[in-house]
Formats: structure tokens, sequence, C-alpha cells
């Protein structure tokens, strides 16, 4: 077994942990530990909230929870000799939970507190809990559902450079400049509150506080992907902007649908995570991958092979305005069909929308040229029900 070099301590807050880890990106958090090219280790991680969701039927915490703190990561990892241009090749060797904390959490976010990828359908908070056995899930607050979890660290990425740094300062500050008072935010800009940072102390901590990117979204650095088949046995190439690269994990979920769209949308949990690092050197440019991470997936993926399937056009659901191949409108037509199907079948909206975020739903781009309308579709596993869900002939 790979030696443990970050460990936490699941009744303390990230910033009372023995080594603690932090909770913003910047190139001057300094490096947890360091290791070599070739090495395999243990991180431990909390779960994204630094614990702040308890394991009942009341979704106060989801409503109140502290988003400033969020996500609490473990790292960084110094990996000797990697340098500005290279590539990091990281190789997750095995990912799970706790013993002794074998339950997770999923929740759908209050508009005025994040709000969901559903937001103006579902602004109200709601919590569901699911309990692990082995590999599968259940939840008391969602019946005759259970399924196999593809485990997985919702985000895992490496510092960025001062110069990449103040570029996501930049173009996120000029888009929340575009509706200052939008609820929820076009985008979460950097906030001295709640942070964690490592063991930086005093003007350099103050510095950092105010300069360092949330970990809220994805960019160039990998970080916050959310991409459920980024699991055991996958490789991931990081473009590389600082000395050692600096490699921080957490979030880790024990299922997840496409997308997240719950927002706090797959199962959360702590546990652990099993690493092996090496490095391409000059990697950057021999092979141009230069602005976002590449991986290759896993073996390890639920034997699922029948699914109903949702389809959904790029047509405003309550205006009926027709817009021009947006994804994005798309897809959240294919998650709403499929709630207002599963609603049908004996679920309140809010379970099929939480459905949709924990179990391993596959959501896909289906036509992105025929103009006006995009396609995207949304696949449910009809083996994950303990009924028969299909439509049925009286």
């Amino acid at each position: 077994m790979p030696k443990t070099l970050f460990s936490v301590n699941l009744s303390k807050k990230m910033d009372k942990q023995a080594v603690p880890g932090h909770n913003r990106w910047h190139p001057d958090i300094p490096a947890a530990f360091s290791v070599n090219p070739g090495e395999s280790f243990r991180m431990e991680c909390l779960d994204w909230t630094d614990g702040q969701i308890s394991n009942n039927d009341d979704p106060s915490d989801i409503q109140h929870v502290d988003l400033d703190r969020v996500h609490v990561l473990s790292g960084p990892a110094y990996v000797n000799g990697v340098e500005p241009g290279d590539l990091l090749v990281v190789d997750i060797l095995n990912v799970g939970a706790f013993q002794d904390h074998e339950w997770g959490f999923n929740g759908i976010f209050a508009k005025e507190n994040g709000g969901s990828f559903l937001v103006d359908h579902f602004p109200e908070a709601q919590k569901s809990i699911w309990d692990f056995e082995g590999i599968y899930a259940t939840s008391r607050h969602i019946p005759d559902v259970k399924f196999a979890g593809i485990i997985h660290p919702g985000l895992i990425g490496v510092a960025p450079s001062h110069e990449l740094l103040s570029e996501w300062n930049r173009r996120e500050s000029a888009l929340v400049d575009e509706d200052p008072n939008r609820v929820p935010p076009l985008a979460n800009l950097p906030n001295p509150e709640s942070v964690v940072l490592g063991t930086l102390q005093g003007e350099d901590f103050d510095r950092v506080a105010k300069e360092g990117a949330r970990t809220v979204p994805p960019r160039e650095n990998g970080g916050n992907c959310d991409i459920k088949n980024l699991s055991r046995g996958s490789r991931i190439y990081f473009p590389v902007f600082v000395e050692g690269a600096k490699l921080s994990v957490g979030d880790l979920h024990f299922s997840q649908g496409d997308g997240e769209i719950t927002f706090c949308g797959g199962i959360e949990m702590p546990g652990w995570i099993e690493l092996h690092v090496d490095v391409i050197k000059g990697g950057m440019d021999k092979y141009s991958i230069l602005k976002n991470p590449v991986f290759q997936p896993g073996p390890m993926d639920p034997n699922y092979s029948e699914f109903l399937t949702f389809e959904g056009v790029s047509v405003d659901d309550s205006s009926g305005k027709q817009s021009y191949l947006d994804a994005n409108i798309a897809y959240k037509n294919a998650c709403l069909n499929a709630i207002e199907y599963l609603k049908t079948v004996g679920y309140t909206a809010e379970q099929a929308y939480m459905i949709l975020g924990t179990a391993p739903v596959e959501g896909r781009v289906a036509g992105i040229v025929d103009i006006p309308n995009a396609c995207c579709t949304v696949s449910i596993p009809t083996a994950i029900f303990n009924k028969n869900i299909l439509p049925q002939k009286e």
C-alpha cells in the first residue's frame, strides 16, 4: 500500500489539521509535502464543505452552508524536478471511503446560496443521505433505487502561475460586471472570507487571501471538472505552470450523474485516494497540451447496458423562445423531461432531480450542427430501480 503523505482528522476542520490543505488556487501556497517522479502515495481528503453537512433528514445545513469555505483540498504535493512546460502524469490507482464513514450526501442548493443547474425550477434547498455497502449506494430519502458507484475525485488540479491567476481573475471579474447583482452570481471572485492557505502566515497570507482564485469552476489547471469517469485506473496529463506542479485533490464523490446538475451533485464524501506521478519533460509543447488537461479513462465502470434516454432541444422551456444551437438549454430540457417522467413512476420532482445528480447517468451532446436546435440526451440505467419504470401498455 502506498504511504499516506497527507492525513486528515474527520473531527477537525481543514485549517486545524496537523498539516492544513487549502481552498483557493494560488502559486504561493506552500507545498504540504514533496514526492519524486515515479512515486506512489496516498492522500486523505475531507468532504468538499469541510464537514458542514450532517447525516440527518434536515436540509437546513445545505441551505445555510458556508460556500466561502469550499472546496477544501488536500495538498499541494510538490513533484521534484517538474518545471513549467512539462506535463505532469498522474495515475489514479485507487480511491475509496473511510471505513468508519461509509455514507455521503447530495444536495440541491438554494437559489440565494449557490443555486443549481435547474435553479429556477428548484430554488429551495433539499438533501439526500446515501449509505455505502461495498460498491453500492442506497438512500432512505429515495426509495427503490440502488446503484454501483464510480468513485472519483470531483476536483484534481495543479497550481496556476501568477500570470494565469491574473488572467482568471480578469476574465471572471469582467463576466460579473455584466450583471453584478445576479442571484446566483455569474462567477465567484476572490474572497478572503473563510480562506485556508496551508501553512501560509502573516502578510503573505493576507495577500494570497485577497488574490487567490476560488476553486468552484474548472479551468486550465484542471480543478473542479466533476468528470465521473475520471476514476480508478485513469491517467491524467496536466500542463505544468509552476515549479513542482503543486498537485492538489479533493471533492471526492462516491457516484455522480454527468453534469453534477444539483451543484452539490454527486454523492459527496470524505475519503482517500492513491496516486502515482511522473513527468514528461517539455511535454506541453511536444504534444500541444497547453491549456487544459487530457486524460485516459480507466477500465472501471458499472456494467449497465439498458437505459431509458430522454432528449432535449434548445428551446426555452418557459418562454418558448428559440435559441441557436445552445447545448446548455438542450441539456436542461433533457433533464427536465427526465424529471417529469420520473414523477409519473412515483418520485417527487426533488427525488428525480437527485437521482439524475447521483446515479451513473450518461449525458451526451447528440447533435450540435442541425440549425437551429442542438439536441442533448440524458440516459438513466433502468437496472438501478427495484421496479419497472418503462412505459407500460394497459
